[in-house]
């Protein structure tokens, strides 16, 4: 009995000293913290937990634009986190070699040891990657690789055709199939091999993988602890997800595997560029190769991404007659037939087009939320890192949310309508100046996305292409709903005219739902070159 009692008050002593502690901790990160007298959500100044349970409800990005709205330019989200929503601070923070990747991107690593370019932190590493992977992305690659995605434009687009065939009423959600078109040329691109996802169910398991394994990884990115603790596995939290992630990986496996059997050069693909520089085999063991590392990046941030651009183009195409009606007439006029339509001068002489796709870009942007920064332990320089005006202390995660500096008003006046026209020369020089500064969907500085020319020739060809075969409307009624906003929604997702992306460190989305009408004029020629 007196050994029971012993216990209980040891435990009680013990739940006192973890309560004493807790309080201290709080009461020290609201009083005495070096960022205590920056303003941000209550529970935001304690823990962590505030983005951990924002990302969990996929709206992190919309939680941010609210609290700047709330508290102004700098917010802090968390203990040690600023999170900024100014042009100032986007050069301060990407355009500065004293900052580096935040260690809660280790949290990504697919092997021990074993780094991609997302998620290495050493600079010099990162610039030896991005310089290899970047020669299968430059420009003039992707014009030896465009005669394949113009391929796979065109199954796409008879896809678009057989579908348009069905019932009067029958709409096509236009996710899908952009998804499966981003995932079949990246696999081809990478790998040299097709994934077919766009023709057959086979594969398609693939992008609902990568979804919910973005979606994991950027829970924990949020609160690191949850990896360091192992408490996802040690709670059995997302086993769907690891399930979902290992199908995912068997397939990319067996994707390099075989390309593996081939020679170097057989293919013109990723792997063909980077075979003699990089560690592909592991020591026997694929999956702590590099190759195997950069593979499972090279998916989603080259076939994802590009989906949300095309499925917002769409989104806001057929609920904006007027400029529905003038990028129509753009590509109309200055092509004389579908095969014309192919990168070069007469493609990016559309100014429209573009105008078109950069404000998607801004509105939806593929990586909404904050890319966070911080200063290493190796930065021994005296002097004080300041962005925007403000002195960061050593160990502040510092970042910048580009859903909420895209729709920031003081650089885009009516942020949340949809303006190609803003872009154009009727704009005043001032403000094109501040919204080309603002605008920034690739990122900017050494860690800027190296995929930029890849997303502009793919999301053109296939506007520009689909636009000269078919006439396309938003659905009816609910069919016609989805991918908007709800009026009365209380967490940010309202406006019934904004497509509604949902933040997974990349983005997630559905529809919308559009029905496509053939051209007579010229849809002959895509089931030409269908029957040839």
């Amino acid at each position: 009995m007196l050994v029971v009692q012993s216990l209980a008050v040891a435990l009680m002593y013990m739940g006192l000293a973890l309560v004493l502690y807790v309080l201290g901790l709080f009461g020290y990160r609201v009083t005495l913290h070096p960022l205590s007298r920056y303003s941000g959500p209550p529970l935001g100044k304690f823990t962590d937990c505030y983005s951990l349970y924002h990302a969990a409800l996929k709206r992190l990005h919309l939680a941010i634009w609210q609290n700047h709205l709330n508290y102004g330019p700098v917010v802090r989200l968390g203990p040690n986190k600023l999170v900024f929503n100014s042009i100032t601070a986007l050069r301060d923070i990407y355009n500065n070699e004293r900052l580096s990747k935040s260690r809660a991107y280790l949290v990504a690593m697919q092997a021990p040891g074993v780094h991609n370019i997302f998620d290495v932190l050493d600079k010099q590493a990162h610039r030896a990657k991005r310089k290899l992977i970047g020669q299968a992305l430059t420009q003039r690659s992707m014009k030896s690789f465009e005669p394949i995605i113009i391929q796979q434009t065109n199954v796409f687009l008879k896809i678009i055709y057989e579908s348009s065939r069905g019932p009067a009423t029958g709409a096509i959600n236009v996710t899908p199939p952009c998804k499966y078109l981003g995932f079949d040329i990246v696999s081809l691109l990478a790998f040299g091999q097709p994934l077919n996802t766009l023709t057959t169910s086979k594969n398609r398991f693939i992008a609902g993988g990568i979804a919910v394994g973005n979606f994991f990884q950027n829970v924990r990115m949020q609160y690191p602890r949850l990896a360091q603790l192992r408490l996802t596995e040690a709670l059995n939290l997302f086993a769907n997800v690891r399930k979902a992630r290992a199908r995912n990986r068997a397939l990319v496996e067996k994707l390099i595997t075989d390309r593996l059997a081939e020679g170097v050069d057989a293919r013109h693909d990723l792997y063909s560029i980077v075979a003699g520089s990089i560690d592909t085999k592991g020591n026997g063991n694929i999956r702590h190769s590099e190759f195997w590392a950069e593979s499972l990046f090279f998916l989603p941030a080259g076939g994802d991404t590009t989906s949300t651009c095309l499925a917002a183009l769409f989104f806001y195409l057929s609920r904006n007659p007027i400029c529905y009606k003038k990028l129509c007439e753009e590509i109309r006029t200055t092509f004389t037939s579908g095969s014309e339509i192919r990168d070069g001068q007469q493609l990016r002489s559309c100014e429209y087009l573009r105008a078109c796709i950069d404000e998607a870009l801004r509105v939806a942007p593929p990586v909404p939320g904050a890319l966070w920064r911080e200063q290493p332990p190796t930065d021994r320089v005296e002097e004080e890192i300041v962005i925007d005006g403000h002195v960061i202390p050593r160990g502040t995660q510092v970042g910048v949310s580009l859903y909420s500096l895209h729709h920031n008003s003081e650089y885009f006046p009516d942020p949340f309508a949809y303006k190609p026209e803003r872009w154009l020369s009727h704009t005043s020089e001032t403000q094109r100046s501040a919204m080309h500064e603002a605008w920034s969907p690739f990122s900017l500085g050494p860690r800027a996305c190296a995929g930029k020319a890849m997303a502009y020739m793919e999301v053109s060809l296939l506007i520009g292409k689909t636009l000269w075969y078919f006439d396309f409307e938003t659905a009816q009624g609910v069919e016609g709903q989805l991918g908007a906003g709800k009026e009365g929604d209380t967490t940010g997702r309202d406006r019934l005219s904004e497509y509604q992306i949902y933040d997974t460190f990349g983005t997630t989305h559905d529809g919308p739902n559009l029905v496509f009408h053939a051209r007579e004029e010229t849809i002959w020629e895509l089931l030409k070159e269908a029957a040839d």
